[in-house]
This record gives C-alpha cells, structure tokens and sequence, in this order.
C-alpha cells in the first residue's frame, strides 16, 4: 500500500515516520488531518514545539484517544502529571479537563475522537461563538482552547496578557 498524502481520506490512510516526525512550524502544527465528508473519525498527527504549554482544556464532549509518536512531554490531570514518551497513551472520556506540555525535544502526538458533522446552516448558535473562531482557518475551536485544533494557531484573546 502506498504512503498517503495528508489530507487523503478517500481510502484508508498510512503515514510514514518521515511525515509524522515532520518538524511543524511555530508553537503547534498540525502535521496532518483526517478530511472527507462522510467520515465517522477525526484524527491527527500535531506537533508541539519544544517547552510549549497548551495550558488547561476543559474537554470536549467526546472521549479523545492520544497516542505519543515522538518526542516527549506530560499530560496533568486533575494535578497530577503524567510523563508522555514514545508509545504512551491515553483515553480521556468526555469532558475530562486536561492539559498538555512539550519537552526539550517537543513533542509530536496523535488524537482521535468521534467526528461531530456540522450544524444545519439553519440551526443557529444559542451564543456568539465568534471568539472561538481561527482567523486563519475558520474553523471552531472548544471551550478554552488557546490553538486550533485545525491549524494550530494561537487564538486571539488566549496568550499572554490576554483577559
């Protein structure tokens, strides 16, 4: 089977060390996505540069499956920190609040959940979510989220001096 292009979800899906230990740009990369309408998963490869801190996430409404590829770091729980190296992995039911620090060497990791398809254009939003959305990408980003999830830039109103 050959190597798949990132963004290639119309078959199954197969990246070589060479693509997931990509080196990434800025703070958080994202180094690939499952994409494709019709799919039941998201997943990714993202990569942390070294020392970042993406700081407490309260936890999405799905569980989320992490796996280490590369590098090294830790996941705190509830206060407790959890040492991350190659190999490692952790399933986070729903709504568990969670955060994730890179070490010297970064840190590069995969995640998977449950695909949530897009609201109806006529369903509309309780709240403004406008805050949430990466001006780059466009897409929406979870509760305290400091990057997207999408592309990994940094929020507006997330950094420091933001409040």
């Amino acid at each position: 089977m050959p190597i798949s292009e990132p963004g290639d979800a119309q078959g199954p899906v197969l990246l070589g060390p060479h693509q997931t230990r990509a080196p990434g740009r800025g703070p958080v990369s994202l180094v690939w996505a499952l994409r494709g309408r019709g799919r039941d998963l998201d997943a990714a490869v993202v990569r942390l540069a070294p020392g970042t801190d993406l700081g407490e996430d309260t936890g999405a409404g799905h569980g989320l499956l992490l796996t280490v590829l590369a590098g090294a770091g830790e996941l705190r729980l509830a206060g407790t920190c959890f040492p991350l190296a190659p190999g490692a992995l952790a399933w986070l039911p729903a709504r568990t609040a969670h955060a994730l620090r890179a070490g010297e060497q970064g840190l590069t990791y995969t995640t998977a959940h449950r695909h949530r398809p897009p609201a109806p254009a006529d369903a509309g939003d309780p709240a403004c979510l406008l805050d949430r959305v990466c001006p780059r990408c466009g897409h929406l980003a979870p509760g305290q989220a400091h990057f997207c999830p999408h592309c990994g830039r940094h929020l507006p109103g997330t950094g420091p001096g933001a409040g």
